[in-house]
Formats: C-alpha cells, structure tokens, sequence
C-alpha cells in the first residue's frame, strides 16, 4: 500500500506475567482498505484489538490515528476520534425498538441532551438519519420491532448500524460471522462488502470464506508476531502461513 496508514499500531509489546501476548506486533490499515486479521486461537488477535482500541495498555510500542500518537488516549477519546467497534457496544436496549436503539445512538453523536419527556425519535433529524443506517445494515423492515425479538443475525446487524451512528473513519469488527448460520453469514458479507471502500476496516474472522471475499490485505499474527502481510492471493500461497494457520487443504 501507498501512503499513510490512516490507523497503525507499531512495534506493540504486551505481557501477561510470563506470557507474551503481542511480540512487538505491527499492523496497518490505510484509507479505504478492508485489511484482515487471521491467525490460530491464542495467537493475541484479541490483545492487539485491544491495545488499538485503548482497553489494554501496551507495555512498548505506539498506536496511531490518522498520524497523531494516540497511545496514552482512553477508549473512549480514541472512538471520539474516529475508532469504532461493533463488538464493542453492548448497550442494546432490549425492550426498545431497533429505530429506537439508532436513535439515541445518533443523539449522543449528535449532541443532543438527553430528556424523557422529549424522546430521540421526537426530533425529525434524528429519526431520518437512524432510519438510513437501518437501511444500510438490511433492517428498515425490522425498524419497529423491540430489540429482543431480534435474531443473532439482525442483533449483529444492528450493532453496526449503532456503530456507523458514531460516524468512524476506521471499523473494527470482531468475528461478525460468529454464530451466524448460513443464510445470515451471506447477509453479513454482503453488508460489509457494501461498507467496502466507504470506511476503512480492520476485520477479525475465523471464516476463510468470508475473509478471501472481503479482504484488501491480510495479516497473519502467529505467537503474537505478524508472520505475514499482504494480498489475499499471496497469503494463500505463503508455505509459512499454511504451515502455521491454512493446513493443508485449507483455504
């Protein structure tokens, strides 16, 4: 890739007692690029999440956003600044509406003071812009349904459009294909594919499939190090990573 990654963690350490999580990892995601993370269970995709992200602290090494240091910001300086995760967010209201759930997503975005005798969906702007992210993620139809009556698949779904509310410049995505079954696993592909060159996007996920159909570039982390980086066909063909990570036979 050309140019200047719009989010990198360089050279990142972190230890757990005597376990290493992240060996001096390095990763890089560049404007517009949907960049994959694989590698075995254990491998630290989680730690490194975390470390880009704020909630764990690095014990060497920098992250940065769009070229500023961001390495000693909180969690929630660095969403503000432009990092969002879907599997972050847990603060789905159940027993609300999912037009309801966009809509104090927007709100907070947005500004707006909180009132209970003034709900979100009272302000028209509000309204109109969460109903375009439920467009976005295939919910416009689910729009009044409460929350809880949600499938694995639509609850997912609808934690990105609570995502996209916060409008971000860099996605994080932690196995959005987890659980899902076959038909819902092809809705999801289909919507991040549609996310594709509109955000730029850091994807974790098990599912090889769906990482040689949506990845730009993949990064393979084994132990804690990035054994490899690069086009999806030239992860394919790395002996190393199908030695580590693919197997024989393994896409």
């Amino acid at each position: 890739m050309t140019g200047e990654p719009i989010l990198a963690g360089r050279s990142l350490i972190k230890r757990f007692g005597g376990l290493v999580a992240t060996d001096s990892a390095t990763i890089e995601v560049f404007p517009g690029e949907t960049c994959a993370l694989i590698g075995p269970n254990g491998a630290g995709k989680t730690t490194l999440i975390g470390l880009l992200t704020g909630e764990i602290t690095p014990d060497a090494g920098a992250v940065y956003l769009n070229g500023k240091d961001v390495t000693r910001l909180r969690t929630d300086e660095r969403a503000r600044s432009g990092i969002g995760r879907s599997f972050q967010i847990t603060s789905i209201f159940p027993e609300l509406t999912a037009l309801q759930n966009v809509c104090l997503a927007v709100q907070v975005r947005a500004g707006h003071s909180f009132s209970f005798f003034r709900p979100a969906r009272s302000f028209p702007e509000i309204t109109d812009a969460a109903a375009e992210l439920l467009g976005r993620v295939g919910l416009s139809e689910c729009a009044d349904e409460e929350a809880s009556t949600l499938s694995h698949g639509e609850h997912r779904r609808l934690e990105i459009a609570l995502t996209l509310a916060s409008r971000p410049q860099v996605l994080l995505f932690d196995e959005p294909m987890a659980g899902l079954g076959p038909d819902e696993s092809r809705q999801m592909v289909a919507l991040l594919a549609g996310l594709k060159g509109q955000y730029s996007v850091l994807l974790i996920e098990h599912d090889m499939d769906a990482v040689f159909a949506l990845a730009d570039r993949i990064s393979v982390l084994v132990y804690g190090r990035v054994l490899a980086s690069g086009s999806p066909s030239d992860i394919r063909g790395n002996p190393e990573v199908r030695a580590a990570y693919l197997g024989d036979g393994e896409e």
